[in-house]
């Protein structure tokens, strides 16, 4: 949305590329390698093609300065009209060995932008950043989202070591459908944020605080579980995640289906009464 509008000021003509078509300049994207996506897609319809995003470089590659802080063409994708999306903040100290941000954006979360660079007045709003708490500027920034009054969906979730009353009573302020975390490793005990968390916050429903539980990373089964449990007795609403599924053992494969199915979740209390466990069991 960025390139888009950088050259439609420019006086280019801006298009979804086609393979009928015949370009000066195309722009390649890529999120994933190869080990979760393949790069089909053959470009030989312009004189010059630029491949970007981590897919293809995993360190990254930032855009120029003029590009990366424009004011998006939303209007490209016009089903989300009435949606912004940006980051106010970019880099993560946590550097965990399964995440990239770390090693592309730094170990430092900096404040990147003002809201009113990519806002500007829709009804909702796509936070984009990997670590927002951990940005020195956090409150600020926290600040000018609640006086936005437009939703936020913070999409790569909260820090939920770095909350604390005070950012708590500055989350409240913020209109959101929900708030997710993650509970990555096992070896972290986590109980009495999350416990902190419920005490301050303004979001009453547990199906509206979800927390991500990475599994079949270097963590037991018991470890799996026990954070799952525990997660639930706090009011919270615990959601597995695989790391590399293919290599999952069964008893993994079985514990997300049982958790993320909310609705078998809410009725069956207990794993081991779980349809496929039990069957397994006997």
């Amino acid at each position: 949305m960025k390139l888009s509008e950088y050259h439609t000021r420019r006086g280019d003509r801006v298009e979804w590329w086609s393979p009928k078509g015949r370009y000066d300049l195309v722009y390649k994207s890529r999120v994933f390698t190869d080990t979760y996506s393949k790069d089909t897609i053959v470009v030989n319809n312009a004189e010059k093609v630029i491949q970007g995003g981590t897919g293809y470089e995993p360190g990254g590659k930032d855009l120029p300065y003029e590009i990366e802080h424009i004011r998006p063409d939303y209007f490209l994708y016009p089903r989300f009209l009435g949606t912004a999306y940006g980051f106010l903040s970019r880099g993560c100290p946590r550097n965990c060995g399964f995440c990239i941000v770390s090693g592309k954006e730094g170990r430092r979360s900096v404040k990147v932008a003002d809201l009113s660079e990519f806002w500007r007045g829709e009804d909702e709003i796509k936070l984009l950043d990997p670590n927002l708490l951990a940005c020195p500027d956090h409150e600020a920034l926290l600040e000018q989202l609640a006086a936005s009054r437009a939703l936020v969906d913070f999409t790569q979730g909260l820090d939920i070591r770095l909350t604390n009353p005070d950012n708590i009573a500055l989350l409240n302020r913020v209109r959101t459908k929900a708030v997710h975390f993650a509970w990555d490793n096992p070896e972290e005990d986590l109980t009495e944020h999350f416990k902190r968390f419920v005490a301050h916050t303004a979001i009453r429903s547990d199906r509206n605080r979800r927390v991500y539980v990475l599994t079949n990373y270097g963590s037991t089964h018991e470890q799996d579980l026990y954070r799952v449990n525990t997660l639930r007795a706090l009011g919270y609403d615990p959601y597995v995640m695989i790391y590399e599924r293919p290599t999952a053992p069964k008893i993994t494969r079985h514990l997300q289906r049982w958790v993320n199915n909310k609705r078998i979740f809410h009725t069956v209390k207990d794993f081991r009464d779980y349809a496929p466990m039990k069957k397994e069991v006997h």
